[in-house]
């Protein structure tokens, strides 16, 4: 069941199994392994309930072509593996902790031929985005990183058939290229495979190594994390849902101390990368709540449906933005982003953008819900909330430096960059004056351009800016063309009143950050 095995893969059996747990449970196990002879393979019992069906390797098809996949993907970077390794661990492992360090390093250095292809491919292809970082390499020609890719993938399918823990690691890793544009598919495939290998269930508990369950928790909060943010980006409804969720929390006794022994600034920044991980499945639980409470299908209705429904936004939204406040005055100072040292490379800035992503997907929401009939005070308060957080995410970009830039990013911080610029299309097409729309107009091509001239810093943001381009280019094309013309804003002078009840109680939860608040971060 561990994420290196070669001989054997295991699938969970669920409770609607035509394998029931009272018949498994008065099967013989042995007391070395916890195994049973099965009809075909094997049956594992690694807790009161928990058990998996074994099977061999040899018994699929294909499983001859992974030692010679293997044997190319080293060839390809050959002589320069074990430095990719490193440069592999040194800088996308930190944040992004979803192998085993020990474990990988010992086993590579007796041969690298105990690994699945892709995750062997995987680990090279994200390293070699550093390439120049590493002075053993810069000096010497760059590996073919589209062959390598090509394997990868290809034997991501092959061994698809033979799902392992580290089928999901590959993949995972897989997702998380900089100029992957195109993931949904791929995600759900790994969602599935995770649910295969029971990593959306409690292992706390389970008859398997230390080590191997604080691995499992680690890589399905990553698998839920990858599943949430990949249902944003691509406006699809999640797979993995909190009902059928029972990973505990990861806490600091799942994390390998894989910084023993280094100096102390290696070991900050690896306490950093693991904060972080731990903020971003903070930060992802209450996107899942925001996608089910305002984006759903059921929510779209429940609010169609309702008497008022800004109001009914606002109730669903409430919570949520206390939860995002709160989460935000608590982040720890060492994720600040002017807690990174110069020269140092830090993905602080992936987290922080994801922060703002969430804030504006809980706005776009209220926005949408707006209409000429809403009561004019609950507009201001809900657009004057929605233009502090639109200010406070630009500013953030134009903050980043090049330690922020040049480090690792999450999957999804392209679409979040261009996502600032949607935002401001959308708060520019809803305008309610035409000094407003003016405002929005300036700031949004203000923007745009700011990603045009930046996006040599990084791939991904060349494919930012091409996301935003698609999303809005038309748009100011249009804009640019009436920007004489005198808008007619329906909502002016719409229904009257000075604030419906419960106004200012919303107006206190939706009021935008203070600038102090902002300072630093």
């Amino acid at each position: 069941m561990t994420s290196l095995q070669i001989q054997q893969y295991a699938k969970y059996i669920g409770p609607t199994d035509e394998h029931d747990y009272a018949l498994l449970d008065l099967r013989l196990y042995d007391d070395d392994h916890d195994e049973a002879v099965a009809e075909q393979g094997t049956f594992r019992k690694v807790g009161p309930s928990e058990f998996f069906h074994q099977f061999a390797d040899a018994d699929q098809p294909n499983q001859s072509q992974d030692l010679r996949d293997v044997d190319q993907i080293e060839s390809i970077v050959a002589p320069h593996g074990s430095a990719l390794i490193r440069l592999y661990f040194r800088i996308v492992h930190p944040s992004f902790p979803i192998l085993q360090k020990d474990l990988y390093l010992e086993r590579y250095a007796r041969s690298y031929r105990v690994f699945s292809p892709p995750l062997l491919a995987a680990v090279y292809i994200l390293a070699l985005n550093w390439w120049s970082y590493s002075p053993e390499l810069r000096g010497h020609v760059k590996p073919d990183i589209t062959l390598l890719e090509d394997i990868a993938f290809r034997s991501l399918q092959e061994t698809s058939q033979r799902p392992k823990v580290s089928t999901v690691q590959a993949g995972l890793l897989l997702l998380q290229r900089p100029g992957s544009i195109s993931s949904w598919q791929l995600t759900c495939q790994i969602v599935a495979i995770g649910q295969d290998l029971g990593l959306h269930l409690d292992c706390s508990s389970w008859r398997i190594p230390v080590w191997e369950r604080a691995l499992r928790k680690r890589l399905a909060w990553a698998l839920f994390n990858q599943d949430t943010w990949s249902a944003l980006i691509y406006a699809r409804p999640p797979h993995i849902a909190l009902s059928n969720w029972a990973v505990q929390p990861v806490s600091s006794e799942d994390f390998p101390d894989d910084a023993v022994g280094e100096e102390e600034d290696i070991v900050a920044e690896v306490e950093k990368g693991r904060t972080l991980f731990n903020e971003l499945i903070s930060l992802s639980k209450m996107l899942s709540s925001i996608l089910e409470q305002l984006y759903s299908l059921q929510a779209e209705l429940d609010i169609t449906h309702s008497y008022d429904p800004t109001k009914a936004v606002l109730e669903r939204a409430k919570p949520i933005q206390v939860r995002l406040k709160t989460w935000w005055s608590e982040l720890p100072e060492n994720l600040r982003m002017d807690a990174t040292r110069s020269g140092v490379l830090s993905s602080v800035g992936y987290l922080h953008l994801a922060y703002f992503a969430t804030e504006i997907t809980l706005h776009r929401r209220i926005l949408r819900s707006l209409s000429p009939s809403t009561d004019p005070y609950l507009i201001q308060i809900c657009r004057s909330a929605a233009k502090a957080r639109l200010i406070s995410a630009m500013d953030f970009f134009n903050r980043l430096k090049p330690e922020h830039l040049q480090s690792f990013w999450y999957f999804c911080s392209k679409f979040n960059f261009a996502l600032i610029g949607t935002f401001a299309g959308l708060c520019f097409v809803t305008s309610v004056s035409q000094d407003e729309a003016e405002f929005y107009q300036r700031r949004l091509m203000e923007y745009r351009w700011t990603l045009r001239v930046s996006n040599k810093s990084a791939e991904f943001l060349e494919i930012a800016s091409g996301i935003l381009e698609s999303a809005v280019g038309s748009l100011l094309k249009a804009a640019e063309g009436i920007e004489s013309r005198k808008v007619d804003f329906p909502m002016l002078g719409s229904g009257g009143g000075t604030g419906g009840d419960g106004a200012w109680d919303l107006e206190g939860e939706l009021s935008s950050l203070d600038d102090t608040d902002m300072e630093g971060r």
